[in-house]
């Protein structure tokens, strides 16, 4: 029979080596959750074609229109190679930034309490769930870069640049994901979420650069535009895809820190919805 001592010299050291164990598993969790969110969409693969439909509408009607009338001074680059990028950008967060949803639904399963009942860290859900969002976006990347090389945008084809982008997109899908989930976290309700979802999404995109160059905003609107990750996800992309001049460095440090605050949010925030 074994006797475990007491006091601070006898503890047992199982507690600690459990801990670092568990950090050591870490990334296989993280990959397990995001191939447990990829296997839905076997399941119910119209979500993906719907959701594709949307940018090819945005280039179709409003690009093509606003290419012919030169509305929206763009200087040397024509109107819808400067929108494309915009459009990229914008249909990934689309995808990404109703992600809370799928937590509550999973709540009023029962899954999420069993998934939060487990040692594994929180942050381990919330990153697999934001990497899954990524991947369901790299879709809509090669839809919008489809659509664009068929209407004659004169993309970079790199296979290095094409790559960047799709990991600006990627990165910018987990914000907007851990954007959602943080919301569902304080809301607690889906409709409350669809509400507050459809309230944020269109002043995110109008406050970014991408329709239009950030030098024809009104000044208000610039400042917006410079604490909006939006904004820096498509200077990237643009950068990347079009050549125009951009801030890699500062745009990849800003998503970056934008993703981490993201998961550090909604990691403090997910258990609420259990509670």
């Amino acid at each position: 029979m074994s006797v475990r001592l007491a006091g601070p010299r006898g503890a047992s050291a199982e507690p600690p080596l459990l801990d670092a164990t568990l950090w050591r598993r870490f990334p296989s969790r993280v990959a397990t959750f995001c191939l447990v969110e990829l296997q839905k969409i076997r399941h119910d693969r119209s979500e993906l074609l719907t959701r594709a439909a949307q940018p090819i509408l945005w280039l179709l009607v409003f690009g093509e229109t606003f290419n012919r009338i030169h509305a929206i001074p763009t200087g040397d680059v024509p109107y819808l190679d400067f929108l494309a990028p915009g459009i990229l950008a914008q249909s990934g967060m689309f995808v990404a930034i109703f992600y809370g949803i799928h937590i509550i639904w999973e709540r009023d399963a029962g899954i999420l309490t069993k998934l939060l009942a487990t040692p594994t860290p929180r942050s381990a859900l919330v990153i697999g769930k934001s990497f899954a969002a990524g991947i369901r976006t790299i879709v809509q990347v090669a839809v919008v870069l489809t659509v664009s090389a068929i209407l004659g945008v004169a993309l970079d084809t790199n296979p290095l640049h094409i790559a960047g982008a799709c990991l600006i997109v990627y990165l910018g899908a987990g914000f907007f994901s851990c954007l959602s989930m943080t919301v569902a976290g304080i809301v607690l309700k889906r409709e409350r979420l669809m509400g507050i979802g459809q309230m944020i999404t269109m002043p995110l995109f109008f406050a970014s650069n991408a329709l239009y160059p950030v030098r024809i905003m009104p000044a208000w609107l610039r400042v917006l535009s410079k604490v909006n990750p939006l904004s820096y996800e498509v200077d990237a992309l643009r950068g990347l895809l079009i050549g125009t001049a951009s801030h890699i460095a500062l745009d990849v440090g800003v998503l970056v820190a934008a993703v981490v605050a993201g998961v550090a949010a909604a990691s403090s925030l997910i258990g609420r919805l259990v509670r």
